[in-house]
């Protein structure tokens, strides 16, 4: 079926340069999850204060956010399975690093160019991605794309850790770093379409940012925010009311994904992002709820697999809204908007909610009550995204009804 075909929706998903790109980015799922699990556990190990592992661990977003302004530039001048091999062979150096690091400096130089590795593939692969997809089929297939990460989420930390028990780090690291080369050959050969002559023309700050993406973003931002607080002190909060195996919460998250994004998707075509994500957010709000009142394994479970019926399909929906608003040859740029509030949501609402519980701590409260009142605050951002997508970002009609790039306009009704 050619191209054309596939730009009016008579293609389905698993076309062939879909199915490349999935495969090459469940390959990069399962080696960065593998690498994530295992950086603080090998700064830690040379002597590092808990400060300087949480410093090491954040550059990681710090760099990525500096890539921003270039990754839009390069997905409108560059070929994006060209900047995809680039991107993989970064990350090669940046877990070679690893492998050979003797002390905590060569570990910051590692993570300093995995930030900046995954600055530029996050966008360029949700790109190509986008651009293998027909219009009425891209909710149903960022879903599924996305459960890329849900399966190297669900099983890269613990492969990872067993390889280094069974192996050590250096050999776990180089494996991971053998992955990217592999992802670093095969880029070339993914289908993936010309630069737009048009996007040379422009300038300044639209050169990397879609207007049309930003109120998308700042959904992501303030639901995608919260959730980076989960991955920061879930576990911390799990040891605090004494749950053994606190890193279940994750799996369970993992797994529920699994069911629900390829749920989500087809509803969302059929009638529409917003029948998915203003339920998605409500029942990522109720979520945060469970989590505050956690004190077994099981409610942590629950609270883990609840999250994916949330912040689990409003992610990849609020991803197409971003990518829906804008032309084909300027998606790169959208997602990068879209990653751009991502990142910034790691970068500040972890620290707001660690400066909750200090405030918690220094007025008297336990570790397990200074930690529930936080999460319980979680609400809050998750109904500012709801009320920013809602005023801001929804549609302005149903995309299964050919949404027309920048159709997103304040909701009047």
């Amino acid at each position: 079926m050619t191209r054309r075909d596939a730009r009016k929706g008579g293609e389905g998903i698993w076309s062939s340069a879909f199915l490349a790109i999935f495969g090459l980015n469940f390959v990069l799922n399962v080696s960065q999850f593998m690498v994530n699990a295992l950086v603080p556990k090998l700064t830690d190990s040379f002597g590092a204060s808990a400060t300087t592992v949480g410093l090491v661990t954040g550059l990681f977003a710090a760099t990525a956010l500096m890539m921003r302004p270039f990754v839009g530039v390069a997905t409108t001048r560059v070929s994006h399975s060209v900047l995809l091999s680039g991107t993989a062979v970064v990350l090669l150096v940046a877990f070679g690093c690893y492998a050979f690091a003797g002390d905590v400096t060569v570990v910051v130089i590692g993570r300093l160019l995995q930030g900046f590795g995954m600055g530029m593939l996050a966008p360029v692969t949700l790109a190509m991605a986008s651009n293998a997809l027909p219009e009425k089929r891209m909710a149903s297939g960022i879903g599924i794309f996305s459960l890329g990460q849900a399966i190297g989420m669900a099983i890269g930390p613990s492969v990872g850790l067993w390889l280094q028990d069974t192996l050590g780090y250096g050999a776990t690291f180089a494996i991971s770093a053998a992955a990217m080369g592999f992802v670093a050959a095969l880029a070339p050969f993914v289908h993936s379409e010309r630069p737009h002559p048009a996007a040379e023309r422009v300038r300044g700050w639209r050169s990397f940012v879609a207007p049309e993406a930003i109120a998308p973003a700042a959904v992501i931002f303030f639901l995608g925010g919260a959730y980076s607080v989960v991955n920061s002190f879930v576990i911390l909060y799990g040891e605090a009311v004494g749950v053994e195996s606190i890193g279940l919460f994750f799996t369970a998250y993992a797994l529920a994904l699994l069911v629900s994004r390829p749920i989500a998707g087809p509803i969302a075509d059929r009638f529409g992002l917003t029948a998915v994500i203003v339920p998605g957010a409500i029942v990522y709000g109720v979520a945060f709820f469970l989590l505050s009142t956690a004190r077994t394994l099981p409610d942590f479970l629950i609270a883990g697999a609840v999250s994916a019926f949330g912040y689990g399909i409003c992610q990849p929906a609020v991803q197409a809204l971003s990518l829906l608003a804008v032309g084909r040859d300027r998606r790169g740029i959208a997602s990068n908007t879209n990653y751009m509030g991502l990142d910034l949501s790691y970068l500040i609402l972890p620290i707001a909610a660690g400066a909750l519980v200090s405030s918690a701590h220094t007025s008297g409260a336990a570790d397990a009550e200074a930690y529930s009142m936080m999460f319980r605050l979680m609400i809050i951002p998750v109904a500012l995204g709801l009320v920013t997508f809602v005023v801001f970002a929804r549609p302005a009609r149903r995309e299964r009804d050919d949404l027309t790039p920048g159709e997103l306009r304040p909701a009047d009704s």
